[in-house]
């Protein structure tokens, strides 16, 4: 006959058993792993201040790009030659690991148009009211290909010497002009530290024929500022159309990384996203 059931038997067997089940539930669970989710890194940014300006311009754009995750460089540019300032850009681009969006304003288009050629890592280019010249041509030439600038009239020159010897003509926006000229729109206080700051550009940068255009390859976007002084709106739309880039217009001075900001990040999240996209 069998021995009766006591409480304590009927409470071991119960906890026997919850303890099988829980063990094979976690080993069922652990038959079937959840894959991760794959998601590419964001590009890293690197932003090419133009003439008259220095890194600093970008603040505005840096601040927001990093709040989204994006690993960013904003070096400072010689402004002295063409050739030599993509070399020191090519220099930092070969830095970087991973994709990159290289962004350029003004005479820096020009820049990241040369400094990008055959860099296989850069994924996007974006212009912001920038340069887009071919094999030949030069940012003052591009300047004068439409009316509207009225640059000539709000510069001065000065000399600087050039390391071999004798001097260089650089060009400066004259102080009283420079809000009008450069900065129309933005804060006069923040116009006034600009000017103070401001980053002379050698005559012989603009001149400088480019030698290599690598928009040819290389996805394009490019923010038209319409209130621009510095390079005619035409020119610049001109310049859009033909490198085929994806094309924004904002309503901004030349400074627009400074008044505007936020179109600015905004089309470089778009570029940005069409590279993680693509890969």
């Amino acid at each position: 006959m069998n021995a009766p059931l006591s409480r304590r038997t009927v409470t071991a067997s119960l906890l026997a058993g919850a303890a099988a089940l829980g063990t094979t539930g976690v080993a069922a669970a652990t038959a079937r792993p959840v894959e991760p989710r794959w998601r590419p890194a964001r590009p890293t940014v690197v932003l090419i201040h133009g003439a008259f300006a220095d890194a600093s311009s970008w603040s505005g754009v840096v601040r927001r790009l990093q709040h989204g995750g994006h690993r960013v460089l904003a070096p400072a540019l010689p402004l002295r030659g063409l050739k030599s300032d993509a070399a020191y850009i090519r220099s930092v681009l070969d830095s970087v690991t991973g994709p990159v969006v290289l962004v350029g304003h003004s005479y820096g288009g020009a820049v990241i148009s040369q400094a990008a050629a055959d860099a296989p890592h850069v994924k996007a280019l974006v212009y912001i009211a920038a340069f887009v010249p071919d094999i030949g041509e030069s940012a003052l030439g591009l300047t004068d290909k439409y009316p509207g600038s009225t640059l000539g009239q709000a510069t001065a020159t000065q000399t600087y010497p050039l390391p071999g010897g004798g001097e260089g003509t650089e060009l400066v926006i004259k102080k009283e002009l420079f809000r009008e000229q450069f900065a129309a729109g933005v804060p006069t206080k923040t116009a006034q530290v600009m000017a103070a700051g401001q980053r002379p550009i050698a005559l012989a940068a603009l001149q400088e024929p480019a030698t290599a255009a690598a928009w040819k390859k290389i996805p394009s976007w490019y923010l038209v500022a319409t209130g621009d002084r510095n390079i005619p709106p035409a020119a610049e739309r001109w310049m859009a159309r033909r490198a085929r880039a994806r094309t924004v217009t904002v309503r901004a001075p030349h400074a627009v990384s400074v008044s505007d900001p936020g179109p600015v990040t905004d089309l470089i999240l778009h570029a940005s996203r069409a590279v993680r996209a693509a890969r």
